[in-house]
């Protein structure tokens, strides 16, 4: 994942970057359309950051990067970047999860209300969680303990076990591949998270590259059923007349074109690259202070870190609840990120935060799904939303408790002009009065309100109107 502390040598390019997002592009295919429409009405997701950095517990690739602020090398190794380096890519040997169960992952992100699963199907250390035929640092090679299970092919069970609860899927692929010797190559070291090497004088290296890097996306486009998204990672890597400080053209258009041959309903995410294969956008551990104009959805993880750490510190229930409030009401989704252990299995805590907002999910789900943002969107600690197909409006009362606490009556804008019909509150399907003057609308709780079954991190009141 992209890290909050930049070189200096990365700042033209990043802003040049983001001065692209006003240009977006519509995807023209009718059956991209689609899929994007589809996915938009998701609005809940789960990403998966998984690989052999597991067993160190440190955070994923970006130790083998020697590059100022981003270094984050730790453990008995951390002292001499080379000794490093050959001692992660010696978590190969070592790496056997053998208690990868997707189906419980499954059935945990589903109670949660999540629509899609986001997979890394390769970081940007190389190391592939699938069998491609291209190299031998992968998951399913004879060197790594769990080749021998037979289910290592850990992407393809992924895909099959949240497949089957009628998940969307999507692959996350990095575009850099730092173990391939044909971008960083070993005759260098490396000096940042680019190629390491002149490419205008090595044609043939890079080109061997761009081959490397095909014929991984034509395996996981034929080989692993129907991917609904493509998700890029290492936006650097593009050419010079999208990235003015250095050309490393892998050449997307030839890629995108395989992919969609194979998949023609395939939504492309080439994150920070040319608007037209950045199908949708992906503000990361943020969410905008209003509603976007274009498709988009945050990524954030659960914890900390987007890879398993021992012990790590999670967002509390209320938090991940009103993040997700926070980000429908602004017309995007929520890919939120949990990292699996050396062994397989998710932090006990995660399960039990995935539980917690399944358990809001159950009762309010209503105003989430197949919703769209409407004004005035959000007012202090009141949100709102919009269902995409019915005259209705829900009102989110945001807590500063886990438990809600609803004051007797509260004002706030109102959301529509027409004539209310009526007013329930969703946890309980209790109706609640109201009142409207001078274009503000009083909600009036009844005396039992609080007295019932607690609410918990945000009620939810939906509005419907006159016809």
């Amino acid at each position: 994942m992209r890290k909050p502390i930049l070189l200096f040598l990365f700042s033209i390019f990043f802003l040049y970057s983001f001065a692209q997002y006003d240009g977006y592009i519509y995807p023209k295919d009718p059956k991209v359309q689609q899929n994007l429409k589809e996915l938009q009405d998701c609005k809940f997701g789960l990403f998966m950051h998984w690989g052999t950095y597991s067993q160190w517990g440190c955070v994923e690739s970006w130790g083998l990067c020697p590059e100022g602020d981003t270094t984050q090398r730790n453990g008995p190794y951390s002292a001499d970047y080379f000794t490093y380096k050959k001692a992660y890519e010696n978590l190969q040997k070592t790496f056997n999860p053998v208690n990868f169960n997707p189906e419980k992952w499954a059935t945990a992100a589903k109670y949660a209300g999540m629509k899609y699963v986001v997979f890394t199907t390769k970081h940007h250390d190389g190391f592939c969680m699938f069998d491609t035929k291209q190299t031998t640092y992968k998951i399913t090679d004879a060197l790594t303990p769990f080749s021998s299970n037979k289910r290592s092919n850990i992407a393809k069970e992924i895909f099959t076990a949240f497949r089957k609860d009628s998940f969307k899927i999507g692959a996350y692929f990095s575009k850099p591949d730092w173990h391939n010797e044909n971008f960083w190559w070993p005759y260098f070291p490396p000096k940042d998270r680019n190629v390491n090497y002149d490419i205008s004088k090595n044609h043939a290296r890079w080109d061997r590259f761009k081959e490397f890097t095909y014929k991984q996306l034509e395996e996981l486009t034929t080989g692993y059923g129907k991917l609904d998204i493509l998700w890029f990672d290492g936006g650097w890597v593009m050419p010079a007349k999208h990235n003015p400080a250095l050309d490393q053209d892998i050449d997307m258009p030839a890629i995108v074109a395989m992919a969609r041959k194979n998949q023609p309903q395939l939504i492309v995410v080439d994150r920070w690259g040319p608007a037209e294969h950045e199908n949708y956008r992906t503000p990361e551990q943020e969410i905008p202070e209003k509603p976007l104009t274009y498709p988009w959805e945050t990524c954030m993880s659960m914890g900390n870190s987007w890879s398993y750490v021992p012990n790590d510190t999670y967002k509390t229930p209320m938090v991940l609840v009103q993040s997700l409030i926070k980000i429908v009401s602004r017309g995007g989704n929520f890919l939120l990120n949990i990292g699996p252990d050396p062994k397989g299995e998710l932090d006990p805590v995660a399960y039990q935060r995935l539980h917690d907002m399944g358990d809001w999910m159950k009762l309010n789900s209503e105003g989430i799904y197949n919703s769209v943002p409407v004004a005035p969107y959000s007012k202090e600690n009141i949100f709102y939303t919009k269902s995409k197909d019915k005259d209705l409006i829900y009102l989110y009362w945001l807590s500063e408790s886990d438990e809600v606490k609803l004051p007797k009556e509260f004002t706030t804008e109102m959301p529509s002009t027409k004539t209310i019909k009526k007013v329930t509150l969703l946890a309980n399907q209790q109706s609640v009065n109201w009142k409207v003057k001078d274009n503000k609308l009083t909600l009036l709780m009844p005396k039992s309100m609080n007295s019932k079954q607690p609410i918990k991190y945000a009620a939810v009141f939906k509005i419907e109107y006159k016809n």
